[in-house]
């Protein structure tokens, strides 16, 4: 199979499966705000375009937008790697400044010879 015929299959598969996706989750949403809110709270029941608009908003404010991917595990291990190469004296001298930015005060090392 070539590459054109693959793409071919491929971009409407991707594209129907979105539609439904959206169309579920935004059925989800309608019918979870309509069964618990308006009995629970007295709030209005909202429409399926309603929910579809609740449903970006979360995914913008909670879900960001998926671009990053796992940047935060990359960030973590790459910290790790520095920190790993540092030498005590380096080590030490981080943790004091991270410890003056985040206003936790003087180091162990310090408190003890005072």
């Amino acid at each position: 199979m070539s590459r054109l015929q693959k793409m071919i299959f491929i971009v409407p598969a991707a594209i129907l499966g979105v539609v439904i996706f959206v169309t579920v989750g935004g059925k989800i949403v309608m019918d979870l705000w309509n069964w618990l809110l308006p009995p629970l709270f007295g709030w209005h029941a909202i429409t399926f375009w309603q929910a579809l608009g609740i449903l970006v908003l979360c995914r913008v404010l909670f879900g960001g937008h998926g671009w990053r991917g796992h940047g935060r595990s990359n960030f973590r291990r790459r910290m790790k790697e520095r920190y790993g190469h540092m030498t005590p004296e380096e080590r030490e001298q981080f943790r004091q400044r991270m410890r003056e930015r985040c206003g936790f005060g003087p180091s162990t090392a310090e408190s003890k010879g005072q």
